[in-house]
């Protein structure tokens, strides 16, 4: 029974492939391009429509990324990265650019697409990503051509005018000389009989998607890129017969496709001079006696900072530089994003153990804001709460810091810092601890300050980071976790601050408006009730004359979201949401101490205590062996006696 369904998966697989593929003459191809002139394309303009075919949408207006942190910016989306790729959007509109300027045949299509960036960044993420685009797509090409060349090229240039005005396309490029061979050789120069073939795009079958690893100085050989001489075929053949040349270089393999240049400027120079004329003359070397080949492809390489300056620092090196265009790709410096990358890398691996509420959020936090330069505008806690996208409450009011500001400041930011992979080998180490199947924000600021202090070696660096985790990001833990602990203890938490929120603003209304309040129980009308604002006002800061501006800003704020339709709640005011939170907390605060810290309980506390334990796990996300770790931590570390 099981071979039969072995059999009917692999059947259905196969049947999937059976499209007749196009045979035929060249005049046959000539007949097709006429009816649809788009299957004639340059390699940059195949690339860019097979992404954007996949569609793209621009952020929309009531998107809270798009005002919070691309600061109102138009910013494009492409359907073909937005599940792999996060946090990236100006690098991936960038390359779009770069890729839609060189589709129009701008001077983009006539240089390399450079990443430069630290490394575990993505660049080669990208790359391989980018190159996945082409996979499958078809194309038609010269039979027996080893550049796979386009069949419009046997074209006479006299005649190429005519057509293109016929045809409604553009004609580049010249044969490859061992198509010119067959050419002439086999048909006698009529070229209308040449056969023309389709073929799909394939990185495993080497079909237009061709790499190239560095080299060392040693070993590399420049036939890596344009192929060599078969000497098995020179006793046969003259030195400068087109039939002895082996074209299976990366240029010859990648022609009317991509060629990918890994860590480029690990090659020696001499080894990079086939880049000068396959950008601007679009052309190559062939191997011996033979003249430059026509090369139609994108050139996408990538490199680590470090190697960049080197590069550039050389000014022998002027030729190569002017022919590139490159793009930053940083690490990510927002916060939600960042933790999405390891969210995605996670959900693909065979790890078993419970991952407890805020973990990879704490992992995240130390990785941006290691990325991050110091500002006299702000604390870099408050710097990485900024870049995503938060409001940053001070004394009652949204602190004013201005997100272009802070970029402005540090225009290299994120060029330098800790890298995805440190702490993806961060979060394995402490998912492979044997001795437990969970971890928590604490096992992994454990493991992350391991290895910190294992695997860094400037002390500098070493040394703010040990900062980071041991205080800023554990500070910010314990504030979660006292927030998430008192919300736990608080029966029907969310109805208890929506009510707390209404009746505020119900009298803050009442008092910026000078009117009454009805009681909801006599009817009578009574004056705004001071003493209860004061009491949520207090706990963040707020008093005196700030009062009156702090009841106007919150009745304004409500009201102008009510106008355009939009739902009110006590989330919707950031600094009325933490005053509301803050007042909860401190109602509780005391009686969650004495249940969470003591060592013997009384009925009531251990009622209180399991309630606590349950509702992490049914309302928060725990199992029951991490929820008591963090209470343990708690107890330890948490409303300390004074």
């Amino acid at each position: 029974m099981s071979s039969k369904k072995f059999l009917d998966l692999i059947e259905k697989q196969r049947s999937k492939k059976v499209s007749k593929k196009f045979e035929g003459t060249f005049l046959d191809y000539l007949e097709m391009i006429q009816k649809n002139p788009s299957i004639a394309k340059s390699s940059h303009k195949r690339l860019f429509e097979a992404i954007t075919g996949k569609g793209s949408s621009v952020l929309a207006d009531d998107d809270p990324r798009k005002r919070k942190v691309f600061n109102g910016d138009a910013v494009k989306v492409y359907d073909y990265f937005s599940s792999e790729f996060f946090g990236m959007e100006n690098v991936i509109e960038k390359i779009m650019r770069f890729l839609k300027g060189a589709a129009m045949r701008g001077e983009e299509s006539r240089q390399v697409l450079l990443l430069m960036g630290p490394v575990g960044a993505g660049k080669s993420a990208l790359t391989e990503h980018i190159k996945k685009a082409l996979d499958g797509e078809v194309y038609y090409h010269l039979e027996g051509d080893p550049q796979r060349g386009e069949p419009l090229q046997l074209l006479p240039r006299s005649l190429r005018t005519q057509f293109e005005e016929m045809l409604s396309v553009k004609i580049e490029g010249d044969l490859s000389p061992i198509a010119r061979w067959k050419l002439l050789n086999e048909f006698e120069g009529h070229y209308e009989n040449f056969p023309v073939v389709q073929s799909s795009f394939s990185q495993r079958g080497r079909r237009g998607i061709a790499s190239v690893p560095p080299m060392d100085a040693n070993s590399q050989d420049v036939s890596v890129l344009i192929g060599s001489e078969d000497i098995s075929k020179l006793d046969k053949y003259s030195e400068d017969d087109p039939r002895v040349l082996n074209l299976t270089g990366a240029f010859n393999v990648g022609n009317r496709g991509l060629v990918e240049l890994i860590e480029v400027f690990k090659n020696e120079i001499e080894f990079l001079h086939t880049i000068i004329t396959a950008t601007q003359e679009k052309r190559v070397p062939t191997p011996g006696k033979h003249d430059m080949v026509f090369f139609d492809g994108v050139i996408l390489a990538h490199c680590n900072e470090s190697e960049w300056n080197r590069f550039k620092s050389e000014h022998t090196n002027e030729a190569i530089l002017d022919r590139v265009v490159k793009i930053n790709v940083p690490y990510i410096l927002e916060l939600d994003q960042e933790q999405k990358i390891y969210e995605k890398i996670l959900s693909r691996s065979d790890f078993k153990a419970h991952i407890s509420p805020h973990t990879i959020k704490i992992a995240s936090m130390f990785s941006v804001m290691s990325r991050l330069k110091p500002s006299p505008k702000c604390d870099i806690l408050t710097k990485m709460k900024i870049y995503n996208g938060e409001e940053v409450i001070e004394k009652g009011r949204v602190k004013k810091i201005d997100i272009s500001d802070l970029r402005e400041e540090a225009r290299n930011e994120g060029m330098k810092g800790i890298s995805t992979r440190f702490i993806m080998k961060s979060i394995d180490h402490a998912l492979t601890d044997d001795s437990k199947d969970f971890i928590t924000p604490i096992s992994v600021m454990k493991s992350l300050t391991k290895m910190v202090k294992e695997q860094i070696v400037d002390e500098d660096f070493r040394e703010k980071c040990l900062e980071i985790i041991q205080q800023t990001v554990r500070e910010e833990y314990l504030r979660i976790l006292e927030t998430e602990i008192a919300k736990a203890f608080i029966t029907a938490y969310e109805e208890q601050a929506q009510s707390l929120f209404d009746t505020y603003l119900d009298n803050a209304e009442a008092y910026t408006t000078k009117s009454k309040i009805k009681d909801p129980i006599t009817g009578e009308e009574i004056d705004a009730d001071e003493k209860f604002m004061k009491s949520i006002e207090e706990v963040i800061g707020i008093s005196g004359s700030s009062r009156q501006g702090f009841r106007s800003d919150v009745t304004a704020y409500m009201f102008a979201k009510m106008r355009h339709g939009e739902t009110v709640d006590y989330r919707s005011y950031e600094p009325l949401k933490e005053a509301i939170e803050a007042y909860l907390i401190n109602s509780v605060k005391d009686m969650a101490r004495i249940v969470t810290k003591s060592k013997t309980r009384d009925d009531d506390q251990r009622a209180k205590y399991s309630d606590m334990v349950q509702t992490l796990i049914d309302e928060y996300g725990y199992n029951e062996s991490s929820a008591e770790e963090i209470l343990t931590y708690a107890s330890n570390n948490l409303w300390r006696d004074s």
